[in-house]
């Protein structure tokens, strides 16, 4: 097992390169992430809160923000992740490969549309999602960073980015399928 200091993971993170070479394969590029990013960050007490709208209803959203196997398809941090439960409650628990590194996490907090972890110890994101009076099918992702991480920012707002272009991709599908009355259910028995 590898265990890291602090200094040690946020080296790790900030120097992140593909594993195919030098160039960076974009899962970790921050190069004008601020730019185009339709994120926000705004200051809320000890955290920065980096919050991105998305085109799906807030119960959506907070069950694809809490599977544990879609985080590395938008975490540009998280390239693996092994947990027993696949959608995160309050004291599951895990581990995630960050820049190589296995990294062991416990959900300290969670109800339901909110969540908050420690990784490696060590306190780490709040994510929530927050809805709209009278949108049904519109919600704000937030991803609540402690100000002696506001490094983590860009990341974040990276995150954010992929995290809606994933589910507003898979929503509009699944939207298609209905309209025009595909049927998504496999029948395993062959008699229908």
């Amino acid at each position: 097992m590898c265990w890291l200091n602090y200094d040690e993971i946020v080296e790790r993170i900030v120097k992140y390169r593909s594993h195919l070479g030098d160039e960076s394969d974009g899962r970790f590029d921050l190069r004008g992430c601020g730019e185009g990013s339709a994120s926000t960050v705004v200051r809320e007490g000890a955290t920065l809160a980096v919050g991105r709208d998305v085109a799906i209803a807030p119960a959506v959203a907070a069950e694809a923000l809490r599977d544990t196997r879609r985080w590395p398809d938008w975490g540009p941090a998280i390239d693996a992740v092994e947990s027993d439960d696949r959608h995160v409650t309050r004291g599951t628990t895990g581990r995630v490969r960050v820049a190589g590194a296995w990294l062991p996490f416990r959900v300290t907090a969670c109800n339901g549309r909110r969540w908050d972890w420690r990784v490696a110890g060590i306190p780490a994101t709040g994510h929530r999602v927050d809805g709209y009076a009278g949108e049904s099918e519109r919600s704000r992702v937030v991803v609540e960073v402690p100000l002696v991480a506001a490094w983590y920012v860009p990341v974040c707002r990276r995150a954010l980015d992929r995290f809606a272009a994933l589910v507003e991709e898979r929503s509009g599908e699944q939207s298609t399928e209905r309209a025009i009355g595909v049927d998504t259910e496999v029948d395993i028995d062959g008699d229908a």
